[in-house]
């Protein structure tokens, strides 16, 4: 048994150092999943072509990267998928989100920093644990107004989009019942390497499990009162303290303010500034830790109007191509030096 032991920590050590290796490299995979079972409204399932139409692969093209946008994943209507519970599409959504961990693992196995475009954030489920097949040791920064760790006991609505991280976390196993479409994964997080930011809309039975786990959490009011460059601190010290490993950022565009991101399904008023938006992208790709981040929730159908959906979609490619190293300052591509003028250019000056 020790030897076995000896070779289970062996082997999760190269894991861990492929990853982080290969968060070095300049090279993205997008994945789209258009899917939108994982709650009720209608039109989330557009949300990838609404922000590859505005720009990402020019823009993470122009930030000299080796862009791969391998399309969108294509999902299986199920004919029969009866309710559990009160949970809608349970089968559907545990199949598609088996489908995306697959397309996770082969993007970052092929040394891609992968970018996933949801969709409604019951995606998540999929995209945390494929990255986790690759690099089981690392840690989740969620990025929403909700919490999405009810379980199919607590949530009031029974839709998964609000239930995503129940399905992560070892501690709440004996919590979850056996919910129909997911017999194929197992919890694997710890509640300590998860933390969230920007919450606002935190359902009863969610807050009592964030309470009785320990988990870190970030909300509105502690964004206001701290400022969002300690928090980032804060958060990354309690993952990254103790040892450096890969980061997977799952960001709701719900997070924003409404009068930024008006196209999705379920805002909330007093959300993220642009600034604290894009400043927590920042942050998390100055650690170079960044391995797989989801841009979820942008529904274009809910847009009141063209300029509405242009917005949110803008503003998702803005925080993509923060977290992968656009910056502020503006020097998004490599200068070796400053140019001089040729010389036949100054005898033209003469």
């Amino acid at each position: 048994m020790a030897l076995r032991g000896s070779l289970l920590r062996f082997f999760r050590t190269q894991l861990n150092n492929a990853c982080l290796n290969q968060n070095r490299a300049h090279s993205v995979a997008i994945l789209g999943a258009p899917f939108s079972k994982g709650q009720k409204r209608r039109g989330v399932e557009h949300g990838p072509k609404a922000i590859r139409d505005a720009g990402l692969v020019d823009r993470l093209s122009n930030l000299d990267y080796s862009v791969h946008d391998f399309g969108d994943l294509s999902f299986p209507r199920l004919d029969k998928d009866e309710h559990f519970m009160q949970v809608p599409f349970p089968r559907t959504v545990g199949r598609a989100n088996q489908l995306l961990s697959t397309a996770v693992n082969s993007a970052v196995g092929a040394g891609h920093t992968c970018v996933m475009l949801g969709g409604d954030h019951s995606l998540a489920i999929g995209s945390v644990e494929g990255h986790s097949q690759q690099c089981p040791d690392l840690c989740l920064i969620w990025v929403d107004a909700h919490a999405d760790i009810n379980t199919p006991l607590t949530s009031p609505s029974g839709n998964l989009h609000g239930q995503s991280v129940a399905f992560l976390l070892k501690e709440l196993q004996d919590k979850m019942p056996k919910v129909p479409g997911f017999s194929w994964m197992k919890p694997f997080l710890s509640s300590s390497d998860l933390v969230y930011i920007g919450l606002r809309d935190v359902d009863p039975g969610e807050h009592y499990i964030l309470k009785d786990l320990g988990i870190q959490y970030f909300t509105m009011r502690d964004i206001d009162r701290m400022g969002i460059q300690r928090v980032m601190e804060v958060t990354l010290d309690h993952l990254l303290a103790r040892k450096q490993r890969p980061i997977h950022l799952s960001f709701d565009i719900d997070s924003f303010d409404p009068s930024l991101a008006p196209a999705t399904g379920t805002p909330v008023n007093g959300g993220l500034t642009y600034r604290e938006g894009i400043y927590i992208a920042e942050e998390i790709h100055n650690t170079g830790l960044l391995s797989v981040m989801d841009l979820v929730e942008v529904n274009p159908v809910l847009g009141a109007s063209s300029e509405a959906v242009e917005a949110t979609a803008g503003l998702a490619v803005d925080v993509i191509a923060s977290s992968l190293g656009q910056s502020r300052e503006g020097a998004n591509m490599a200068f070796q030096e400053t140019p001089s003028p040729k010389q036949d250019t100054e005898q033209l000056r003469l």
